[in-house]
């Protein structure tokens, strides 16, 4: 009876090893795996739609940045994020303990220059008038003096004056007539140098008022105000926080215009440009855009791009909002056609293993991919339509060129 066991034991032993030796020989590494572990696809024929999917988010087509003109204190917030402004609209206020100390003495300045101008010209005034009485009192003893001396001069002719006399009414006229006459050269001068001096008083004092309106427009620059009308986006700003001037504190969204901005892959940057096509969906509503503007730098692997909205957005629409957008990258064309999957992770396109007729078994085989969109990958050459493949994860299969499918 042992005979008989140790017999078929040997027998089978030996098929094993028929077995691995063909499998050996024949170079072929096989794996099994079960069906309801896989993904099975069709190799189809069909229309090729050359366009990628991305992410949208929605973005006003003009931002004006909000920046404080002066340093201070955030005092308070009048509006918050998502306000509607109008121009002029106060949004934060600042304090500033120097700037109201800096106004303080600017007014007290001013007060002084104006009182110190209004006691120059009184002064002025009252001497204008001392040398006009001065000038009247020369005239009239210039007047006396003259028929003084003109009686001498007769009387002197008619030797009834003494020439002591008449040389004394002669001098005494002279002397008249002169200090007269520099009494109208100082008038002349003094009227030039008040001229001057009150003109150079009064520009003085209008550039200190000039000053001073700077000064107060200065405090006035405290309110941080809307320069714009729209949505006020983010406020970078808190109670207490220190602003610096031309810091920026947030931004206005003008909302009479939106785009769509978006990230590409690197691997798209040589077929992105501006004029392309596509469409964005938001509540089952497809919204024609195209491409308006490329942005050449590359981060991280990807580039932006700014979309135009050429069809009417959903009511409401929020800045931060993402749409799915398909952007069209060329025309359509037939092709044979292979559903996405994981296994291009594992194979970078160039091998897929097509499954046999009967179902029983994968076989590696070598293809080529060109394009590929969100649905399909364009098979170039190595499948043909009607075939079957595995589309799942090569991941747990290595380098195997084959696989028995256990049903």
């Amino acid at each position: 009876m042992l005979k008989k066991y140790g017999w078929w034991a040997a027998a089978g032993a030996a098929v094993i090893a028929a077995v691995v030796w063909a499998v050996v020989s024949s170079g072929t590494s096989t794996y099994e795996a079960k069906a309801d572990t896989m993904v099975i696809g069709e190799v189809t024929e069909g229309l090729f739609n050359d366009y990628i999917r991305i992410n949208g988010r929605i973005e006003t087509g003009m931002t004006v940045q909000i920046s404080a003109l002066e340093t201070g204190i955030v005092e308070s917030k009048v509006k918050e994020e998502g306000a509607m402004v109008l121009p002029g609209d106060v949004i934060l206020t600042l304090r500033n303990p120097g700037l109201r100390q800096q106004i303080l003495d600017s007014e007290s300045q001013l007060a002084e220059r104006q009182n110190m101008l209004r006691d120059t010209e009184l002064a002025m005034e009252k001497e204008r008038l001392q040398i006009k009485q001065d000038l009247l009192a020369a005239r009239t003893d210039l007047n006396r003096k003259r028929r003084l001396a003109t009686q001498q001069t007769e009387l002197y002719n008619e030797r009834l004056t003494s020439r002591e006399d008449y040389l004394k009414a002669c001098e005494d006229y002279e002397l008249a007539r002169e200090n007269l006459e520099l009494l109208q050269s100082r008038q002349h001068q003094d009227s030039l140098y008040r001229s001057v001096q009150l003109g150079m008083m009064r520009e003085s004092l209008q550039n200190m008022r000039e000053n001073f309106a700077l000064v107060r427009q200065r405090a006035d620059n405290l309110n941080i105000r809307a320069s714009h009308a729209g949505q006020l986006g983010s406020l970078n700003a808190e109670l207490g926080q220190n602003i610096s001037a031309g810091q920026q504190v947030g931004q206005i969204n003008i909302l009479d215009n939106y785009k769509l901005a978006v990230q590409i892959d690197e691997h798209y940057i040589d077929r992105v440009s501006a004029g392309l096509q596509g469409c964005a969906r938001r509540g089952g509503k497809e919204i024609p855009v195209t491409v308006s503007k490329v942005y050449p730098e590359v981060s991280e692997g990807h580039f932006r791009a700014d979309l135009t909205i050429d069809g009417e957005l959903p009511a409401n629409p929020r800045v931060g909002q993402t749409y799915p957008v398909d952007l069209m990258l060329g025309e359509s064309a037939g092709a044979v056609l292979v559903p996405k999957g994981s296994f291009f992770q594992s194979t970078g396109g160039k091998w897929i293993y097509v499954i046999a007729p009967d179902g029983r078994s994968a076989t590696r085989r070598e293809i080529s991919i060109g394009r590929q969109n969100p649905q399909f990958y364009e098979v170039t050459s190595g499948l043909e339509p009607g075939e079957r493949v595995i589309i799942s994860s090569y991941n747990n299969y290595g380098d195997v060129d084959k696989i028995i499918i256990d049903k």
